[in-house]
């Protein structure tokens, strides 16, 4: 046994942790009968040890199918809610309260209330990376892989409110030829990769390949060889006959690029400055300590307010329904 010290969230320490984590992880998730969701941006421990790993459409799937008692999100609050919302009767931790969403706390429901009574004729499809209270406020839910799907699904006379990623509703304008009404919301860590940067990386390695996110600003996607969600970029990755590329989203999914293919290598794209600026620091505060804590004292646990969580599943499910 060695010692190791975290911060508590009131501010004591916690010590003792034990040597194999993972070892650990695992006991605890019989114990609970757990299943632990992650995301493609956390950390490789944490990929490693988690029974899913996935983007946002996956992630909500595999919540609504499962039949553990427990559901630890390693990923942000609103997967985690998503999770909550889908499953109100299950115990869902999250590693860290404070691993919020840079794109989510650029929607204030307040403010989108206000925005929505003045469009009351528009129907109103918000990007998964929102708060259950906006979700609770819009008709349809989508993600980025299925985004440019869900709006080609509804009828071409029903004016759309797009929300909180202009960027992703820019794309899905391109993408559907649909006149969009975008909230101005946009996620720190995509929106931070340099064009500059880029153009000069890709003259460095003119063998390799452009991919991105289209969260990612305009000007960096219109150097992109392909354009996805991140599991579609993984899938390209590894379908690829190019064996080199320039990857502009959070560089967590390298890890899975990485692992999923052989020989191949993976660049991130570079932010604007000379910081770790392209990784997700909300994303990253979530560790391999600080999920076996929350698995080992059931908490913290995400709560909502039953009124919000009926509303917010509702275009939720219909999401499910429309990518089927």
């Amino acid at each position: 046994m060695f010692t190791s010290t975290l911060p508590r969230q009131n501010g004591s320490q916690v010590t003792d942790l034990p040597e194999d984590l993972f070892a650990a992880i695992q006991s605890l998730k019989q114990e609970l009968n757990a299943v632990i969701l992650a995301h493609y941006y956390q950390d490789p421990d944490i990929q490693d040890i988690a029974d899913y790993i996935g983007d946002s459409l996956g992630l909500s799937r595999q919540a609504s199918q499962t039949n553990a008692d427990v559901i630890v999100f390693a990923g942000v609050h609103f997967m985690a809610e998503t999770a909550k919302i889908l499953n109100p009767d299950k115990l869902v931790l999250l590693p860290d309260l404070n691993a919020g969403c840079s794109l989510a706390e650029s929607c204030p429901p307040d403010a989108f209330a206000q925005f929505k009574a003045e469009h009351q004729d528009h129907l109103v499809v918000s990007y998964i990376n929102c708060t259950a209270e906006i979700k609770a406020m819009s008709d349809i839910i989508c993600t980025s892989s299925n985004a440019v799907d869900i709006v080609r699904q509804i009828p071409e006379d029903q004016p759309i409110i797009f929300a909180p990623d202009r960027n992703l509703g820019r794309y899905v304008m391109a993408e559907t030829g649909r006149d969009l009404l975008l909230w101005q919301g946009a996620c720190l860590v995509h929106e931070n990769f340099s064009e500059k940067k880029l153009v000069q990386l890709k003259i460095e390695h003119p063998e390799a390949e452009i991919i991105a996110h289209p969260e990612c600003e305009p000007a960096v996607l219109r150097h992109a060889d392909y354009i996805g969600s991140t599991t579609a970029l993984l899938r390209y990755a590894k379908n690829s006959p190019k064996s080199s590329f320039i990857v502009a989203t959070e560089p967590g999914i390298i890890h899975q690029m990485e692992k999923e293919t052989q020989g191949k290598s993976f660049i991130p794209a570079p932010p604007m400055s000379s910081c770790a600026c392209n990784e997700c620091p909300h994303m990253r505060l979530n560790t391999l300590e600080k999920l076996y804590l929350s698995m080992k004292n059931r908490t913290p646990e995400i709560t909502i307010s039953e009124e919000v969580r009926i509303a917010a599943l509702r275009p939720i499910q219909r999401m499910l329904e429309m990518s089927k």
